[in-house]
């Protein structure tokens, strides 16, 4: 089998691994079937798609709507990298799948709009497919309706031209989309379980998700949700696209 490519961008080591052991956890993949290239610390360099099954990009602390001059070099360097990578898999429609920076790096092409309007706070909400999500050969393997964990300041505001809209929660529109048959964007974080989710609430206390004296609240109802369905995509995902 063709390996898979991860890209991340979480400058926190600990972090930072602990998001590729559960990508890889999900996928049913082997070290040397999931290659990982850490964005925020060195250039992706060229990519041949013809070298991989498919590509996964994580999340991070990164986001498309931050004041440019507000970007570090790394996040200005990894914006550009990823958009000319995203456009190449799009034109080509090879297999992708962004979780949460993903809705940044897709969710900007052919007209989209990501802004802040549609912000939600760090916990576990109620995701639900639409008629295309249900159908969808990704998407379809979930449940219509599942709790998933999450936490971002931007999101969607336009699709972008073409995309088909796969899933929504109630204060966030756009939670999933498709463009073309293989690229995919999410919101929710398919990868996380409650000890990932509350490593990342401290490891980003700073970063402006919430005020210092919600963290211990926010742990404590991450702690009690029961979040098992996400996880479920990455498996399918190398389910669908594992080429020789």
């Amino acid at each position: 089998m063709k390996p898979f490519l991860f890209l991340g961008t979480r400058a926190e080591d600990d972090v930072a691994q602990q998001e590729y052991d559960a990508v890889l956890a999900g996928c049913g993949l082997l070290p040397d079937e999931l290659a990982r290239v850490r964005l925020e610390a060195a250039p992706l360099g060229e990519v041949d798609l013809a070298d991989w099954s498919g590509i996964i990009l994580g999340g991070g602390p990164f986001n498309k709507s931050d004041p440019d001059d507000l970007k570090s070099p790394a996040q200005r360097r990894a914006e550009a990298e990823l958009h000319h990578l995203a456009v190449r898999a799009v034109e080509a429609d090879f297999p992708f799948l962004g979780a949460c920076y993903g809705i940044g790096v897709l969710g900007t092409l052919r007209g989209g709009v990501v802004d802040r309007t549609f912000g939600e706070p760090i916990g576990a909400l109620t995701v639900r497919l639409t008629e295309e999500g249900r159908s969808d050969p990704l998407f379809g393997e979930l449940p219509a309706e599942f709790t998933a964990y999450l936490g971002h300041k931007e999101a969607v505001a336009r699709l972008p031209e073409g995309a088909v809209l796969l899933a929504s929660t109630d204060t966030c529109p756009v939670h999933a989309f498709r463009i073309g048959r293989n690229v995919y964007a999410t919101q929710f974080h398919p990868e996380l379980d409650a000890v990932a989710i509350c490593d990342r609430i401290d490891a980003y206390s700073a970063h402006g998700y919430y005020e210092p004296h919600e963290q211990e609240q926010l742990k404590a109802g991450a702690r009690e949700a029961m979040v098992t369905e996400p996880v479920r995509l990455l498996a399918r995902f190398v389910e669908l696209h594992a080429r020789g």
